[in-house]
């Protein structure tokens, strides 16, 4: 069978998107590892109607709902290559399955790559963030340490002086020119220049002197990259941003690979479930109508 769509990933973008398509009663392949990237987070924060629920119930919820439509078939399984072109898309998963759609659709969703400090990886999601507007609130303007990754960190260290007392800590991976350094002071961010040794305790930061300072919540912003090399097996054009690495799409969501979409994390900057949300829906809009004007006779 050749589906109108096949959409890989089926987290909240994906799922967004799908349930645009099944709606215009096209064919959809929904392919996905389980992978939620939210899926160490116990609670939803920023997401309207959906506040502070837990993120799997919101992602199980979805599924349910879309699998309601006939037109809906779901593959659990791990995309690991896609060829083909324009109305002629083939994806092969690890367990050996192959399927063919006319458009692509890639919401695989991106892997952060956290600084190399003891502890940190363990408290992702819990106790350690990236996002304020999606933690902030719930850390009662407690104190908040920031671990510099990347020439942005020291801008979240600003941003999160509005929701408490904040320390910033360079860690050798930020340096601070007089400007930006004043820019931190005028925010009311104090900078820690000594390097981490570890992270313990729920957001305890052990410094390599030996003081221990106690937060409510650390953020930190990793740099981000496609999740699995699909795109790039596919031909997709990839760009830099300030978080990473993300596929290049046009306005429409279309990749360099005519045919073949793109959405949520892997496809845009910031990140948070509203956004991709929002994404997919305009996405999986986007396929169909490339679907319906290619019926017609146009592109």
């Amino acid at each position: 069978m050749r589906y109108d769509a096949i959409v890989v990933g089926g987290s909240y973008a994906g799922m967004a998107a799908a349930l645009q398509l099944v709606r215009a009663r096209r064919t959809v392949r929904v392919i996905d590892a389980g992978q939620r990237r939210n899926r160490a987070a116990a609670h939803s924060h920023g997401f309207l109607g959906q506040d502070g629920a837990d993120p799997a119930t919101i992602a199980r919820t979805a599924r349910l709902q879309l699998e309601a439509y006939p037109t809906l078939a779901w593959r659990d399984g791990e995309v690991t290559d896609a060829s083909g072109r324009k109305d002629d898309f083939t994806v092969r998963t690890r367990e050996g399955g192959e399927y063919r759609a006319r458009r692509l659709l890639l919401a695989t969703g991106v892997a952060d790559r956290l600084p190399a400090v003891e502890g940190l990886a363990e408290r992702w999601g819990r106790s350690a963030f990236h996002c304020p507007y999606c933690h902030g609130y719930e850390l009662d303007e407690g104190r908040i340490g920031v671990i510099g990754a990347v020439p942005m960190s020291a801008h979240q260290a600003m941003l999160l002086a509005e929701w408490g007392r904040v320390t910033f800590f360079p860690n050798g991976a930020v340096e601070l020119d007089g400007q930006a350094a004043r820019e931190l002071a005028e925010r009311g961010v104090a900078v820690e220049p000594m390097r981490i040794a570890k992270i313990d305790g729920h957001a305890d930061v052990l410094l390599a002197d030996g003081r221990r300072l106690s937060f409510a919540g650390l953020f930190t912003a990793p740099r981000n990259a496609p999740s699995t090399p699909v795109a790039e097996r596919l031909g997709c054009a990839l760009m830099e941003t300030p978080m990473g690495v993300q596929i290049r799409t046009g306005e429409t969501k279309e990749t360099s690979v005519p045919g073949a979409y793109a959405c949520g994390d892997v496809a845009r900057v910031p990140h948070s479930i509203s956004l991709a949300v929002a994404d997919g829906a305009w996405a999986g809009a986007q396929v169909h109508q490339s679907l319906v004007w290619a019926a017609a006779g146009g592109a």
